[in-house]
Parts: C-alpha cells; structure tokens; sequence
C-alpha cells in the first residue's frame, strides 16, 4: 500500500509551509506529495495568508525535493486552456526529473471563479473529456511531427507539441463518483483511478464500475491503479487523536466513520478494509501542516506496518 500525502493549501498556507510538508513527506519515507487546486478557502477560517497556485507551487518544489512524485488532486480543467496545461506539467516534470503525474477534474467549485474572474462554463465534463485527449494527445506526438485537434470547446492546428516531459509518460489520474461518464473516461484516459472521500461500500462499488468500464473499452482492468483519498487524524491515545482532530474542527468519531482516524493500529486495521477492496494507495489528507509530528506518527507507527520502509 503506497501511502501520500495531500494538503488543502486553499485552506490556509504559504509556499514555505508547503516545501517544510513536502520535504517531510520525503524524509520520512512517504511516496508523493500532492496538492488540491483550488484558489478560495472552505468552510471556515480566513485562508491566510491566500491561496497559492497548484503548478507554480510543485515548480518550486520539482526543484528542492529529489525522491517523492509529485501531482494533483485535482488540477481544474476550468482554471487552464489544456494546451498551455500541458506546457505547464511537462516543464514541472522536467525540472523535477521525471517525478510528475498529473489528476485533471473538471473543475466545480463556483465561488472561486467568481472571486478571481474565472469562467464558470455550464458544460464542465464535455470540456474535461476534449482536455484528457489534447493534453495526451500533445505529449504522445512524435518529435517532429505536428497535433491537430478539431473539438466542440477546443481547437489546435500545426501545433509543434512541445515540450515533451522527461517522462515516457506521465501518469494521468481521473476521479470521481459519477457512474457512467467517470468511469468510461477513466478507462479510456487514466493510469490511475481515484475515488474521494468515499466509504469502503462506495469504493469497492465506483471500483467495480471503472473496472467494467476497462474491459468494455477493451482494457485489462489491472491495467489501472485504484486509489482513495480520506482525511487522517492519528493519535498515540484517545486524547492525542481527540486535540487533533480538534485542530481542524472535527470530531473523532465522524472521522473514524468517514476517514482514517484512531490508534495506529485502527488506521492500520481501516486501511486494511480499503487494501482488501481493490486500493493500493492512499492519500492522507492533511488539514493541519503545522503539525509535522503528525507525519512523524504515521510514518512510524503506521506507514512500517504496512510493509512500507
């Protein structure tokens, strides 16, 4: 079980707390570290000191790290044109040398875009779709030869499709509950399919759905990573995991029911159920980056046990 970390930096966090984070992440022997694209906080709290951009941020960060992958949860298809997405990701994944995959989404949260002059479009998906085939349609020509693309949203003639990344291929993650649509993109786009938030019912059924959706575009369903992401919250006591949670203004049993909190030996236990119905990797969300012992916790108490070094 490969387990990340994933930080909500809309909620409140500089580019200097996000390298302290990312730099722990890798320290302490974690796989990736990922960040949400979002440009207004949620919920309450001021989001100071404001937002930070979600590409420039794993720029920087390509550069003052040297072992984690690096990527999205998700990038917003609203927020950037795809070809300018794709210059974007293959320069970040060349200054890191090779360490970046990209999780595209259509975008949803309206109130941003209306606070920073974003157009909110009312067909999200179909844009999405056009997006996943020009990004990878971009990377995958050969040198030398040119990409075309004629859609309903999006139109490219004679483009040189450069950069490349440093990649072969960088990973493509595609996520969601959506039964039909979400599913079939994945299948058709994704190296890895990831389900948020979700219960252990609800993972294994979205699971299943991508799985079909594979064999029906004639791919083998293994072909694909399946993932969740869940909020963590872990204590060595009752009164550790109770102060944290807390700290972001949860309770401890509504994140026991609805995440990974508890004991190590309770997330140890949960993350187990999620292993058993099909996921190999998790994204612990992180709500509070101040808390680096935190980290320090999980990697040693949780992350060991599940056979990770």
């Amino acid at each position: 079980m490969d387990l990340r970390i994933f930080t909500e930096p809309q909620q409140g966090a500089s580019y200097d707390t996000l390298l302290t984070v990312a730099k722990a992440t890798e320290d302490l022997g974690f796989d990736a570290f990922y960040r949400s694209d979002h440009y207004l906080k949620m919920g309450a709290g001021d989001g100071l000191p404001g937002p930070t951009d979600a590409w420039i941020t794993l720029a920087g960060l390509a550069r003052e790290t040297r072992r984690i992958r690096l990527g999205t949860l998700m990038t917003a298809g609203t927020f950037r044109l795809p070809g300018v997405l794709a210059i974007q990701v293959a320069q970040v994944d060349q200054m890191s040398g090779g360490r970046v995959e990209l999780g595209l989404g259509a975008g949803w949260f309206e109130e941003e875009h209306t606070a920073y002059g974003i157009p909110f479009p009312k067909e999200k998906f179909g844009r999405l779709e056009e997006q996943l085939a020009i990004v990878t349609g971009l990377w995958s020509t050969e040198p030398g030869k040119t990409f075309d693309y004629d859609g309903t949203y999006y139109q490219l003639k004679d483009s040189p499709a450069l950069p490349k990344p440093a990649q072969r291929k960088i990973p493509i993650l595609v996520g969601g509950h959506g039964a039909t649509r979400t599913p079939r993109l994945a299948a058709r786009y994704a190296d890895e399919f990831n389900i948020p938030f979700a219960s252990l019912a609800d993972s294994e059924k979205q699971f299943g759905r991508v799985r079909e959706a594979a064999k029906a575009a004639g791919r083998a369903p293994d072909d694909l990573v399946y993932s969740n992401a869940l909020v963590v919250c872990v204590g060595k006591d009752d009164a550790e995991v109770a102060r944290r949670a807390a700290a972001i203004g949860r309770e401890p049993e509504e994140l026991k029911a609805n995440g990974l909190a508890g004991s190590p030996a309770e997330v140890v236990d949960k993350i187990g159920q999620y292993a058993a119905i099909g996921s190999s990797r998790i994204y612990l969300q992180i709500l509070d980056l101040d808390d680096l012992d935190h980290l320090e916790l999980i990697s040693s108490q949780v992350q060991t046990q599940l056979g990770r070094e």
